[in-house]
């Protein structure tokens, strides 16, 4: 066996999943794929410098020929022709039978954003799916209440999505080099469970997260055909969906669509991470791209209506599905006022992304599946989807892509609040090993996050000026944040504080919206804080 590693602490049934073969898999995928995906990394930062110093993006003249060919994307397996309502959630035991028995179409088993990648939950995320893909899903939770799948025979598809690009897996090295970890998520469930897949009528299919350029889409398609030969699995039988929640990806869909032609399903329109984005790349380039309060920001906003016209467009162009975003709102159970709000913000929602041509969208809690089946039903009639809707209409050009400053809305001193309470909320929750958490009726991930800090760091470099008259400024937001710190302390007691990981969610927090050097991920110091408790004493 290669030389391969496993550093992590003792998981139960780790050995189905670690074994030699499976490690091997993954040890073949690193030493062939790993410096190319260093490399790409590197050409990030450069690619960001270029943004830096210019202040704008384009369409890549070298592809042009791509964006005007006349192609198309291998014909879409059948399960997945039908993708009306997609329900997204984490990989652990009693949140995968919740989806399972949710009544979607499909189930975004999450390893990215919705995890936390303590070594329990990335192995025990693969145990998990494993069980999913043998219809063997069962939990009983501490207090005796028993959880299985309902129906065995109507259960979504099972697409997960594995850690980008940018993140490694500390618990596991080969030649003492940490292993990427979406070659870990992907490669212990692909050698697990692309064969009985298979046989049950389906295939191994992914959502690919935090795509940057199209050479990222093509290093992720060499990877696909490497792992089928490997396996002996047909070229092809693999499927990707791929997020476009980065600017950069946004210019240039129809060249990610063309490097995974032949293992494309679709694109999806990853929302919150695209704002995450576009506030990191022109964090410095001036007011005129500083954001309003994140909640402001709508899909009926300039740049985010042609970032969605131009996915539907370019998707349905090329014979692939639009998928679209996130419905974060959470139904309340026990306050039928909120719960009708959430309905309706959903139900609007989804009939705007409906009615521009996507051919089904996402929602985070299983109450909301009906709500958002209900809208496509209505649109799509007898249809399985909306492939035929091209969108000829849409001309969107870089200009438009680039409208931040037509983007409606205030800069609150409500917005900076709700940035500082909801970044530390949730960096604590991620720690616990929670990484979907609902704050304020939202379901919050690491994208989110990820837009509160970095607004808060655009903010106070560009002087921004809240709705107080007042300036942004190192002063005022660790006034603020102390002032919101000691709130969470007395919403949640003392007791139960002290036992959370409050402080280190705070300096988190703290560090990588106020630091000169803006942090290109805040799961990274974030992962160094995970591997840090797992050393101590």
């Amino acid at each position: 066996m290669a030389d391969i590693e496993v550093h992590g602490p003792p998981v139960d049934r780790s050995g189905e999943i670690l074994t030699a073969e499976a490690l091997e898999l993954v040890a073949d995928l690193h030493r062939r794929f790993g410096t190319r995906r260093d490399e790409l990394l590197a050409r990030r930062a450069e690619r960001r410098q270029a943004i830096a110093q210019s202040g704008t993006l384009d369409f890549l003249p070298d592809t042009a020929d791509v964006r005007s060919g006349d192609w198309t994307v291998a014909p879409v397996p059948a399960d997945l022709q039908d993708r009306r309502v997609e329900i997204t959630g984490p990989t652990t035991r009693k949140m995968s039978i919740n989806a399972l028995n949710s009544g979607a179409k499909v189930w975004l088993a999450d390893l990215e954003d919705a995890n936390t990648p303590h070594w329990d939950n990335v192995v025990g995320g693969q145990v998990n799916l494993r069980d999913a893909v043998r219809r063997e899903l069962a939990f009983t939770s501490p207090e005796g209440k028993e959880y299985a799948i309902a129906d065995l025979d109507r259960v979504p598809v099972i697409v997960p999505r594995p850690r980008g690009w940018h993140l490694d897996e500390a618990h596991l090295t080969v030649d003492g080099s940490p292993v990427a970890a979406g070659l870990v998520d992907f490669g212990l469930y692909f050698f697990h469970n692309a064969t009985e897949l298979l046989a049950r009528g389906s295939g191994p299919y992914f959502y690919l997260p935090k795509m940057e350029s199209h050479l990222e889409a093509r290093l992720w398609n060499d990877v696909f055909t490497h792992a089928q030969a490997a396996l002996e699995v047909p070229h092809g039988t693999i499927r990707a969906t791929v997020l476009i929640e980065t600017i950069t990806a946004a210019f240039e869909m129809d060249e990610i669509l063309f490097e995974l032609r032949d293992h494309m399903a679709g694109l999806n329109a990853g929302r919150w991470d695209y704002l995450f984005s576009i506030i990191k790349n022109f964090r410095d380039a001036g007011p005129a791209f500083t954001l309003p309060d994140r909640n402001a920001v709508t899909m009926n906003a300039p740049m985010m209506k042609a970032y969605s016209d131009l996915l539907v467009r370019s998707c349905h162009r090329r014979g692939a599905f639009a998928i679209g975003g996130m419905a974060a709102f959470i139904p309340s159970r026990r306050d039928p006022e909120v719960n009708e709000r959430a309905f309706a913000k959903v139900r609007e929602d989804k009939l705007r992304e409906a009615e521009a041509g996507f051919d089904g969208s996402w929602v985070a809690h299983p109450d909301l599946v009906p709500v958002c089946e209900e809208i496509f039903d209505r649109v799509l009639g007898d249809r399985a989807n909306q492939v035929d809707v091209r969108r000829e209409d849409v001309d969107v050009t870089a200009a438009d892509l680039l409208a931040v400053d037509r983007t409606p809305g205030d800069r609150t001193e409500k917005g900076l609040r709700g940035n500082v309470r909801i970044g530390i909320q949730y960096l604590q929750a991620w720690l616990a090993g929670n990484g979907a958490a609902a704050i304020d009726n939202l379901m919050e991930d690491a994208a989110t996050a990820e837009i509160s800090r970095s607004q808060v760091w655009q903010w106070i470099y560009n002087g921004a000026t809240l709705d107080t008259g007042d300036t942004v400024t190192h002063e005022l937001v660790e006034r603020i944040v102390e002032e919101e710190y000691d709130a969470l302390r007395a919403e949640v007691g003392d007791d139960a504080f002290a036992a959370g990981h409050w402080d280190v969610a705070r300096n988190l927090f703290v560090d990588s919206a106020l630091a000169e050097d803006f942090p290109a991920f805040l799961t990274l110091p974030a992962y160094a804080a995970l591997l840090d408790a797992e050393s101590a004493p």
